[in-house]
């Protein structure tokens, strides 16, 4: 396995890092999930065996039984192995004890008296400032002091300017970004990459499968890739994007079953920077191309027809629409769509007043797209 040195710390990293958020899992009788412990910590164990150092956790992963499975992973000898990450879930941070509470309580679920990175999870511009009134770094600069954390960074879901503010704004050992070859001019873009490499911070990289999405292509995509000279499969490719650049320390990948593990050690085992050439990259280029033009609606965005006065959130609902047709995943909408429903803007909510449609500048049909989109995602 590939190591490279993570920014200036003074030790080596593996480029490929187990993500923890899609363990295997077995379904109950009442239809809830939890992990498969027994499957998980034998692949972590066998990812470690082979060669990764790196494993990523949160709070909140697999309903909070996330840390507890890769506490158990890690016993037997395996923690001194590996540079541990778990992330502290600033939407539950109400005030600045509670941070302390939290950490404590995922040091006792992970049974280990410190972890090597401790990250505000999952930050935009706005819960960053409000971890600032919270006076964060003093919290960092206190639990690194006692030992419980080595090392301080952060997750981040906004866009190029949030992650510009946020990483010129403390002197942070590492951050971690969504980053793949659909979204290298989205969120943080390749521009904030490679910026945090100017600067000297490590940058690891999660959903450089998208959600495992970039693993299997709709037809069009595949056929593409297998007449392609380069017999790469999908995730493959969309592993040697990712880890082209140099800037991308280690790259997380959240696998769920054994082949998947070993598929991914064989790839990180020769991967090396800059490992694509200008056929490669104009290749993958087209790919991206050929994703972007699959639309099923052809918002784009514009924000028009907002606000709705039923609350429905249109141009995300159509957002996920269009990507769930792009990756001809009719699981990605489903999932995705709880989020919508969640935040109560879900277009059940719309009586079919038709304002959105009357300002709408490519003449969209809303209303009826909206109840279909409704009636797909019930569908068992």
């Amino acid at each position: 396995m590939q190591k490279v040195p993570f920014g200036n710390l003074g030790f080596d990293v593996s480029r490929f890092g187990i993500g923890t958020m899609r363990l295997p899992t077995i379904k109950h009788q009442d239809g809830t999930l939890s992990i498969d412990q027994e499957k998980a910590i034998a692949m972590i164990r066998r990812g470690i065996d082979g060669g990764v150092n790196y494993v990523d956790t949160a709070y909140g992963y697999h309903q909070g039984e996330s840390e507890v499975v890769t506490g158990l992973a890690l016993q037997d000898g395996y923690r001194e192995k590996t540079l541990l990450t778990t992330k502290l879930p600033c939407w539950l941070v109400k005030e600045k004890a509670d941070m302390d509470k939290l950490l404590d309580e995922q040091l006792e679920k992970l049974g280990t008296p410190y972890v090597d990175f401790y990250l505000l999870h999952s930050l935009s511009l706005d819960s960053y400032h409000r971890m600032k009134e919270l006076d964060y770094p003093e919290f960092f600069e206190r639990a690194i002091k006692d030992g419980r954390i080595r090392h301080a960074g952060f997750s981040f879901h906004d866009d190029k300017d949030a992650f510009l503010e946020i990483i010129d704004d403390y002197p942070w050992d590492m951050a971690q970004i969504q980053f793949n070859y659909l979204d290298d001019q989205t969120q943080a873009t390749v521009d904030g990459l490679l910026y945090a490499g100017k600067k000297g911070i490590p940058v690891v990289i999660m959903e450089p499968l998208r959600g495992g999405a970039l693993g299997f292509p709709p037809e069009e995509i595949l056929e593409m890739m297998q007449n392609n000279h380069r017999k790469y499969s999908p995730a493959e490719w969309a592993f040697r994007y990712t880890a082209h650049y140099q800037q991308a320390t280690t790259i997380l990948s959240g696998v769920n079953t054994m082949e998947q593990l070993e598929e991914n050690l064989r790839i990180f085992n020769h991967i090396t920077p800059g490992n694509l050439d200008k056929d490669d990259l104009r290749f993958i280029a087209k790919v991206k191309e050929t994703y972007l033009s699959r639309i099923a609606i052809g918002c784009t965005k514009c924000n028009y027809c907002m606000p709705c006065p039923q609350g429905v959130n249109i141009p995300r609902i159509f957002e996920i629409y269009n990507d769930s047709y792009r990756f001809d995943s009719p699981h990605y909408l489903k999932h995705q769509y709880q989020f919508v429903v969640r935040a109560e803007s879900e277009g059940a909510r719309c009586v079919r007043c038709g304002q959105c449609e009357s300002v709408c500048p490519q003449q969209l049909p809303i209303m009826d797209t909206l109840e279909t989109i409704e009636e797909m995602v019930k569908q068992p």
